[in-house]
C-alpha cells in the first residue's frame, strides 16, 4: 500500500481520496509547486497535512485567520499529528510548547498567520528549523482587488525564494484573472502545477427567492429546519442584530456577529458557533472565512451578495461534511440598486469597475435564472453540467413566457422620459395610472402612457427587476436611482433579439425542508445518542464537537451499526488515533453494552485484513502451545511477532524463523501452522 494511502487510512481514517485529491497530494508530496482551486468543502487541508506527513521537516501552513487554524491544529493533535500554531491568540504555555516541539524536532506543521512574516525573527526561525515545504490556504488573499486581500500575502514569494522550497497553494475562489494573480505574486510567474478540481458541491441544494417579507422568508426557512446549525448572512450590521432577536423570539438559538463587535465579543460567537449543535449565527460576511465547522447544514442570505464569488464561497461554508445542506437567496430591486451603486462609487480604477459590474451581472443571472440554477452556477466557472436535480428550479420548473414586447414596452417609456425616472413613475406611465406628478409634466400624452395594462403593478415591478438583473437596465446614482438603458438592450429594442422572462414567483417559503432528514425516522434515535455522546466528550476536553467526529462520520454509525472496533475503525473519519480514544465508548453506545477492551498492538490493526490474520495466529497458537498433542513445552509468540507475521507475511519456514521473536524452536513449533493460515488468506 502507498505511503499516502496507508496514512490516509490510519491517521485520517478515509479508506479512499476525494475525487481531484490523490492527484494533488502526489504532487505536493514530490515536491512540485503546486497551485489547486477546489471547492470549499472538497477536502483542500487534506492535500497539504497529509503530504506534511510523508515529507521530512516541518510543512509551515500561511493561514489567514487565527480561528481556522487553531480548529485545524486542534483536530490534528486529535488524529496524532505533532502540529502546532504561532498566532497572537497563543498563551504563552501554548507558544513555548510550540518552540520546544520545533527546537525537538518533532512538529510536522507549523501553521502561521501572514502578519508574522513581517518579522525577520520569523524567517530565520523558520530556516533554522528546517521547513520542507510552504502551504498557503486561501491563496485569493493575494489578490489586491480581492475582498479578502491581505498585504502580507505578498511576502510568502519572497519566503519562499529565501528558504528555497516547494509551496503549495490552495483555494476555493479564483477566477482566471486572481489564478494569474496567485502565479506571479507567489511563484513569480512560472507555471505551477495547476489542479482545476471541479466547482461542483452536489451536496447542497441551491434556492433563490424574491423578497416578500423578507423577515418572515427567513423564519419560515429556520423554522423548518429548527435544531440545525446554520448562517443568516445579511448586508447591515443592523440587520443582524434585528434578524438574531426575530429568530431568538421565535425559539431558535440564535445570536448575531459584525465587524461593529468588541473583538472579545466576536471570539465568544465564534467560539459557541463551534461548539454548540443548532446555534443559527446572524452575520455580515466578515464571519465564515475562518470557521472550518463541517456540519453546517444550512446557509440563508437574506441580502443579495456583491458577487458570484462571494455567493459561491458563502453558501460553501454549508455541508463540508459532504451530508445534505440548503440554501437560500433572497433578492429584490433594492438590493440590486445598492450593489451597483457600490461599484460605480467605489474608489476602483474603471477597468475594476467593469469587472465587478460583469461579476455582479453573473450572480444577477443565476438570480434570474430559467434553468437549472447548476447549471448556471458551474458555466460561470467553465464547466458543463446536466440539470442537477437538486435546485429549486429543478424541483419546480419556472413558468415562463416571451417579454420580449414587454421589455421593449418599458425601454420605450424609459427613453422617452429621458431615462430621469425610477420604475415607480414608469410603472405608472406603463399601466395608465394619471398621478398629478404624472400631469405636471405630460406623461399621461405620451404614446406608452396605458400601453402595458395587460400586466399589474406588482408584475411590471417583476418584469423590471428582470431587466436590471439581465443588465438590460442601470439605476444612475448621478439621477437618484433613475433607470438608465444599457447596451445590452438595443438589439431587443431594435427587434434584433428576443428575450424570455419569468412570471413572477413571489411566494412565501416552503416550510418543509428539501432535505427531510439526515437519516431515516429508524436510526434517528440511535443518531441523537451518539451526538449527546459526543457533546459529553467534547464539553469534557473543551473542545468543537466536530473534533470528537463530524456529523458524516455518526451518520456512518447510526446507519451500518458497527458491533466491533473492527467494524468501527472502517467507518469513514475514524482513525487509529480516535479509534483508541473513542472507539469503545461510541461502540457501547450502539451496541448497548460495554465494548470489550483490544490490545493495543492489535487495535492498531482494527478495519484491516492484517487484524484477521493476527487473530487466527492467535488461536492458533493457543492451540499448539503445548505442542499438537498437547504435552510439550509452553511456548508463546508476544504480540509484536503475530502482527509482524500479520503485516508481513512471509512465505518460508527460513522467513518465519528470521522474524523478530520467533527462532528455531518457535519456527518448528507453529511455523507451518502460521504458513497455511497465510496461504489461506491470500488465496
Amino acid at each position: 500500500m502507498p505511503p499516502t494511502q496507508a496514512l490516509l487510512s490510519s491517521v485520517f481514517g478515509f479508506s479512499a481520496f476525494r475525487p481531484g485529491q490523490a492527484e494533488i497530494v502526489e504532487a505536493v508530496t514530490e515536491g512540485k509547486n503546486t497551485l489547486a482551486i477546489m471547492p470549499t468543502g472538497g477536502g483542500k487541508s487534506l492535500c497539504f497535512q497529509l503530504p506534511a506527513l510523508c515529507r521530512e521537516g516541518v510543512t509551515v501552513v500561511i493561514s489567514p485567520l487565527i480561528a481556522l487554524m487553531r480548529d485545524q491544529v486542534r483536530a490534528l493533535k486529535q488524529a496524532g499529528v505533532a502540529a502546532g500554531a504561532l498566532t497572537s491568540g497563543n498563551t504563552e504555555e501554548e507558544t513555548a510548547e510550540v518552540w520546544e516541539a520545533l527546537d525537538a524536532g518533532q512538529l510536522k506543521l507549523l501553521y502561521m498567520a501572514p502578519e508574522r512574516l513581517a518579522s525577520s525573527g520569523a524567517r530565520n526561525m523558520l530556516k533554522r528549523v528546517g521547513v520542507s515545504l510552504i502551504a498557503v490556504d486561501e491563496a485569493h488573499c493575494v489578490s489586491q482587488w480581492g475582498h479578502d486581500f491581505r498585504p502580507d500575502y505578498l511576502r510568502i514569494g519572497e519566503l519562499r525564494r529565501a528558504l528555497d522550497v516547494p509551496l503549495a497553494a490552495f483555494t476555493a475562489t479564483a477566477d482566471e484573472e486572481t489564478r494569474a494573480e496567485i502565479v506571479t505574486r507567489l511563484f513569480d510567474g512560472e507555471q505551477p502545477a495547476t489542479f482545476l478540481r471541479g466547482f461542483d458541491r452536489p451536496n447542497i441544494h441551491l434556492a433563490f427567492q424574491v423578497k416578500n417579507q423578507p423577515r418572515q422568508q427567513v423564519l419560515s426557512f429556520a423554522a423548518a429546519r429548527k435544531g440545525q446549525s446554520g448562517i443568516v448572512y445579511c448586508g447591515t450590521r443592523a440587520k443582524t442584530e434585528t434578524l438574531a432577536k426575530a429568530l431568538g423570539d421565535a425559539g431558535h438559538l440564535a445570536c448575531h456577529y459584525h465587524g461593529g463587535m468588541e473583538a472579545e465579543d466576536r471570539r465568544i460567537v465564534e467560539a459557541r458557533f463551534q461548539r454548540e449543535d443548532g446555534l443559527i449565527v446572524c452575520a455580515t460576511v466578515a464571519f465564515g472565512m475562518g470557521i472550518d465547522k463541517p456540519d453546517i447544514r444550512w446557509v440563508a442570505h437574506a441580502d443579495l451578495p456583491k458577487s458570484i464569488e462571494a455567493y459561491y464561497q458563502e453558501i460553501g461554508r454549508a455541508g463540508r461534511d459532504g451530508a445534505p445542506a440548503e440554501t437560500l437567496t433572497l433578492f429584490g430591486p433594492d438590493d440590486i440598486r445598492l450593489r451597483r451603486s457600490q461599484i460605480d462609487e467605489g474608489l476602483a480604477p474603471s477597468e475594476r469597475r467593469m469587472a465587478d459590474h460583469a461579476r455582479l451581472n453573473a450572480l444577477l443571472g443565476l438570480a434570474e435564472a430559467l434553468h437549472c440554477r447548476r447549471q448556471t452556477l458551474l458555466g460561470y466557472f467553465g464547466e458543463t453540467a446536466e440539470p442537477c436535480g437538486n435546485c429549486d428550479l429543478c424541483d419546480t420548473p419556472a413558468e415562463v413566457f416571451d417579454g420580449t414586447e414587454a421589455v421593449r414596452k418599458a425601454l420605450s417609456a424609459i427613453l422617452r422620459t429621458g431615462e430621469y425616472f425610477g420604475a415607480g413613475h414608469l410603472i405608472d406611465i406603463l399601466t395608465g395610472n394619471e398621478t398629478d406628478k404624472m400631469r405636471q409634466r405630460g406623461h399621461d400624452a405620451l404614446p406608452t402612457f396605458g400601453v402595458g395594462r395587460e400586466f399589474d403593478r406588482r408584475q411590471w415591478q417583476a418584469i423590471f427587476r428582470q431587466m436590471m438583473g439581465h443588465d438590460l437596465v442601470r439605476p444612475d446614482p448621478d439621477r437618484h436611482g433613475a433607470l438608465r438603458m444599457t447596451e445590452h438592450a438595443r438589439p431587443i429594442l431594435k427587434d434584433e433579439q428576443g428575450i424570455e422572462l419569468r412570471r413572477d414567483t413571489i411566494k412565501n417559503t416552503p416550510r418543509r425542508p428539501a432535505v427531510k432528514s439526515l437519516v431515516s425516522d429508524e436510526d434517528a434515535p440511535l443518531l441523537s445518542a451518539l451526538k449527546a455522546k459526543r457533546r459529553a466528550l467534547a464539553e469534557t476536553a473543551n473542545a468543537p464537537a466536530y473534533i470528537i467526529f463530524n456529523d458524516r462520520t455518526l451518520i456512518e454509525m447510526a446507519e451500518t451499526k458497527p458491533s466491533t472496533l473492527d467494524e468501527m475503525a472502517r467507518i469513514g473519519g475514524v482513525g487509529a488515533k480516535k479509534l483508541e480514544s473513542y472507539g469503545r465508548e461510541f461502540l457501547s453506545v450502539i451496541t448497548g453494552e460495554a465494548a470489550p477492551e483490544m490490545h493495543p498492538t492489535r487495535r492498531k490493526m482494527a478495519g484491516r485484513v492484517s487484524g484477521t490474520v493476527f487473530d487466527r495466529l492467535t488461536d492458533v497458537q493457543s492451540q499448539l502451545s503445548r505442542g499438537e498433542d498437547g504435552t510439550g513445552k509452553y511456548m508463546s509468540c508476544n504480540h509484536s511477532t503475530l502482527r509482524h507475521i500479520a503485516e508481513r507475511r512471509p512465505t518460508s519456514l527460513s522467513d518465519i524463523e528470521r522474524v523478530p521473536g520467533m527462532g528455531a524452536q518457535k519456527a518448528e513449533r507453529f511455523g507451518r501452522a502460521f504458513l497455511d493460515i497465510l496461504t489461506e488468506e491470500d488465496a
